[in-house]
Parts: structure tokens; sequence; C-alpha cells
């Protein structure tokens, strides 16, 4: 049940996100709202509320907002003393802030959990080691459980993350190490050696044999929403890495996941405890954001890419070029969805229900 519910909440959660986005923009920029969806049909349950017929559907992968007047080749009549709340009657400016407040408001989100997750207690390490392991560089260069690491090449540190990331983009260079030992201040140099194991990314990056202790630090309120930032920022650098490997061939199709690996890890990390399940929540969401703003025909981004040649040209992108770039983006989410479903069944046939590499 962890699992069922986890990944409708998860999803729930994100869809009505985007989708409020989307509408709450439309309302305040005037323009009529006929539909508020989430799932896809078939319908679970309808009601409307002045101007808008609000639906739960069974399906819940997705959701939509329908606008009055937003296809301008539909057949749909509008009425004269409507035309000014019609989608397509408003200028491309307000038309792309209404497209891309699904994503925006999806990225405002994450950014929102994640620093109100340091706020109430998040885990953030400090740089102090508890361990060093036999026959690693920091034996050699003699470091000690108990030092506190406070600067790298004199760059202030005090972080355990920014202690890894530092020695990770740092193989075969020999890096000073500014630690406390016993309160008193020492430096001592080492050069990170090439790892034996990879990274998320396949990659081989630097490490020196050191382990956290443990120690957590305590952050502010202040502070709290300047991690949030920080960590929104790397999530998203993250997010974007992925797709320029995936673009460049430097990671394979079947590294992409889809629904079920979702179900899986909505499931885990509810059990895990509700600091993991809003890290993954924040993860998620910067996701869908990044992935709706792709200029694909039929997603958020396709739409804006649309309203840009507009803007160019100055007018919309009607006829056969706009039904064929539909039916082009169309065929790549129906490739991607069945491409990410194999890998996820292939996943589970071949290494069992474990999200376990």
């Amino acid at each position: 049940m962890e699992y069922i519910f986890g990944f409708i909440l998860l999803l729930g959660v994100l869809i009505f996100v985007h989708e409020f986005g989307h509408f709450i923009v439309a309302k305040l920029l005037g323009v009529k709202v006929l539909k508020f969806s989430l799932g896809f049909s078939p319908v679970m349950i309808k009601r409307k509320w002045g101007e808008t017929e609000y639906m739960l559907s069974w399906i819940p992968l997705g959701g939509y907002v329908k606008l009055y007047g937003e296809d301008p080749e539909s057949e749909e009549e509008i009425e004269p003393e409507d035309k000014d709340r019609a989608f397509t009657s408003k200028s491309v400016w307000v038309r792309m802030a209404i497209v891309a407040a699904g994503p925006v408001f999806n990225f405002v989100f994450a950014v929102m959990l994640l620093c109100a997750g340091f706020a109430s207690g998040f885990p953030v390490l400090a740089s102090q080691i508890g361990k060093a392991l036999p026959n690693s560089p920091a034996i050699e260069a003699g470091f000690q459980p108990g030092d506190t690491i406070k600067a790298i090449d004199g760059q202030p540190v005090w972080r355990w993350d920014d202690v890894r990331n530092i020695i990770e983009d740092s193989a075969g260079r020999s890096l000073r190490f500014t630690i406390e030992r016993n309160n008193k201040t020492l430096d001592v140099s080492v050069t990170p050696a090439l790892s034996d194991q990879k990274d998320i990314f396949g990659e081989l990056k630097g490490r020196i044999g050191i382990a956290p202790s443990g120690k957590r630090v305590e952050l502010g309120f202040f502070a709290s929403i300047n991690e949030g930032v920080r960590f929104s920022g790397y999530l998203t650098k993250l997010v974007l890495m992925t797709l320029v490997k995936l673009v460049r061939g430097e990671i394979g199709m079947k590294a992409l996941s889809g629904p079920i690996t979702i179900a899986q890890a909505s499931g885990e990390s509810l059990k895990a405890g509700l600091f993991s399940f809003i890290f993954l929540m924040s993860y998620i969401s910067i996701n869908l954001a990044i992935i709706n703003l792709l200029p694909i025909p039929i997603l958020d981004g396709g739409h804006l890419l649309f309203f840009l040649i507009e803007m160019v040209t100055n007018k919309p992108v009607t006829g056969k070029i706009r039904e064929i770039a539909v039916q082009l983006g169309l065929l790549i989410i129906v490739f991607l969805i069945g491409l990410v479903f194999f890998n996820d069944i292939y996943r589970i046939v071949t290494k069992g229900w474990t999200l376990s590499p």
C-alpha cells in the first residue's frame, strides 16, 4: 500500500501544482478556464463551480486545463461578449506566461519544499572526518578522525557536500586542506586518486578515503532558505547534465525510468520517512519542470516555441506545419513512454523489485 499511496500522493500533488499554475495565471490574466482536470479519462468525479468544471479522473498520469478559445484552428465558436477572454485573443506575452506558469510553479514548489525541509530539520553534515580508510591517500597524508576541514585550497568549506564535490572533481591534482585538530589549525596536502567506483553518470571520480563523522550543522531560518535554494540549484544542474549526456550519447536510453520506478521510489521514500519523501517530491518536481520546457510539440515547451516563432514572423503557427509538428511531438512522447515502461519492466524482470543499480 505504501507504493500505491506514495505514487498517487506524489504525482497527484505535482500534477495539481503544475495545472494550478496554468489555471491561476490564466484567471489572473483574464482568460476563461473551462475545465480543470487531475488525471485522464474516465472521469471519477466532476463538479462545476462558476464557469469552470473541475474533474478528478481515474488515470493519475497527468492532467490538463482547458482554456476558452485555446486552439487557433478549432471550430469552437467564440461569443462576441467573451472574445476578450479567449486565449487566442491575448497577446503573445500573455499566452507565454500562462503556458510557462505550469513548469514555473513546479520549480518554485520544489524550492519551497526544500527550504521548508531544511528549516524543519533536513540533515546537513558538517565537514568533520569520522573515518580515514586504511591504505588511502588520506591516511598517507595524516588525516585523523575528528579533524574538521575548514578550507580546501583557500576556499572555505563547512558542509560535507562541498568537501566531497571538490575532491571528486580533483583526481590527480594536489589539494591543500586546512583542518582544525584539537583547537589547532594546520595544512595538509593530498592528491585524490581516481576511484574504482563510478558515479550516477558512469564516471570515475576523485577519492581520498575519508567518511563524514555524522555531525550535523544547525541551520537558522535564513540559512535554511539559502540551503534550500542552493540544493534546488544542485538538483537542477543534475537534471540538465543528465539530459545533455543523453543527447550526447554518454548515457544510454536504458537509464531512463518511468512511472513504475517512480512508484517504487515513492513507496521506499515514504517508508524511509517524511524527509525522504519530500526530497523525492522536490527532485521529481524539478524534473517535471525541465522536461515540460523541452521544445517538443504538445509539451509546454513546444507551445512556447510556437509563440516564439509567432513573435518573429508576426503570425501564429497554423495549418499543415502545426499539424505535422504536433504529430511528430506525439510520436516522440509515445516512443518515450513505451521506452520507460519497457526499461522499468525489464529492470524488474532481471533484477527484481529493487532500485539498486
